[in-house]
């Protein structure tokens, strides 16, 4: 690594590096720019023109890792925030829209293909075919929020062999809501229990307990209502696809903006489901890991904007640091309080079978 500098006189940062440290290749100065390795005066910063003054101490940072909130964004699309980095693994934060993995159609704007080029840019040259990330879970590609993967396969089984005892919770907005509890202030919650059948690759259902089937469970907490539409909190207990969107589905309580199980596109052109909380033991060290994040402002915008009893708090001053040693940012969640009932959902327009069928005929003119 180079030496650091102190800086003499006013100066932008690039510019600075450059003539500073001319052996250094300039792409590996804009590499270590852009992946938050530089340093000033100890705090990570990636923008090319920052200003400098005397006195002002410019280095790499030596662990490598990215800063807490450092954003990667791909050459072909794609934008993920890491939270935490060590070297055992990656906690990121996922936007809604992109893979987790690659499918047939999408090789590379993917979380995993991000992950992979950006530890394989900062490995260089020498190290770069044995940087790669170990995929423990798995979003959907409608759903953002948190994902952890591994930087050693070790790290990997390790994660998965606990993942039940892993805390998931999830935000979402449901319509149809649950009924309230009858006995305010009595708490909105309850847990929904099936066998999942997960062997169309393109739909879940609940079926009897078979060879073929797999026991999932999850509990939930109404957390705001508004009007006939809900925030849930859902706590998983086991880790099956579309786990969340079966049981609130064949509950009647769709969530919005999924199609596959229930609900027509929301106008946010998203699905309502946002993975808020991981909290989970290091593969490694053992450590009591916890990382959050807030409902995002387009789930917010539908159900109406703030939600009661949040508080209004600058982003820099949510994220704390937890009591081990690395880099691990929470961002406090603050949860709303429920609110009072919603009014009776309106019956929905039934057409009457003489005009259905009339309806019919003009969309299909003949057509068989």
């Amino acid at each position: 690594m180079p030496a650091p500098i102190t800086v003499t006189q006013p100066a932008e940062l690039l510019d600075l590096m450059f003539a500073e440290w001319a052996d250094v290749k300039k792409k590996q100065v804009r590499v270590w720019l852009k992946n938050s390795a530089v340093a000033v005066n100890g705090k990570a910063v990636t923008q090319y023109n920052h200003p400098l003054k005397p006195g002002d101490v410019v280095e790499v940072r030596t662990d490598r890792n990215a800063a807490p909130q450092s954003v990667l964004q791909g050459a072909r699309g794609g934008k993920i925030t890491i939270r935490h980095e060590d070297d055992a693994i990656l906690v990121i934060e996922k936007p809604s829209g992109l893979l987790s993995i690659a499918n047939e159609e999408e090789r590379e704007k993917t979380v995993y293909w991000l992950l992979n080029e950006y530890l394989r840019e900062k490995a260089g040259r020498t190290a770069r075919e044995r940087e790669r990330v170990w995929i423990v879970h798995r979003l959907d590609r409608e759903t953002s929020g948190l994902m952890v993967f591994a930087k050693t396969e070790k790290a990997k089984r390790t994660l998965q062999d606990d993942w039940e005892r892993v805390d998931k919770q999830y935000f979402a907005v449901v319509e149809a809501a649950p009924p309230p509890a009858p006995q305010p202030p009595a708490e909105d919650t309850g847990t929904f229990e099936s066998y999942l059948d997960e062997s169309n690759p393109y739909r879940v259902k609940t079926a009897k307990p078979s060879p073929r089937t797999r026991h999932a469970l999850t509990h939930y907490k109404v957390l705001h209502r508004k009007g006939i539409r809900a925030l849930l909190e859902l706590t998983l207990r086991t880790g099956r696809r579309h786990q969340i969107r079966v049981h609130l589905s064949e509950a009647g309580w769709s969530i919005l903006g999924d199609p596959k199980y229930g609900h027509a596109a929301d106008k946010a052109r998203r699905l309502a489901l946002h993975s808020c909380t991981l909290r989970f033991r290091h593969p490694v060290t053992e450590e009591r890991m916890e990382f959050s994040t807030p409902l995002p402002p387009e789930l917010k915008g539908m159900l109406g904007g703030a939600l009661p009893g949040e508080k209004a708090k600058p982003a820099a001053e949510t994220d704390k640091t937890s009591q081990s040693k690395g880099q691990n940012t929470a961002v406090e969640v603050n949860a709303p309080s429920p609110a009072s009932p919603p009014p009776e959902r309106p019956p929905r327009k039934r057409v009457a079978r003489g005009d259905e069928t009339a309806q019919a005929k003009r969309r299909g003119k003949g057509k068989r």
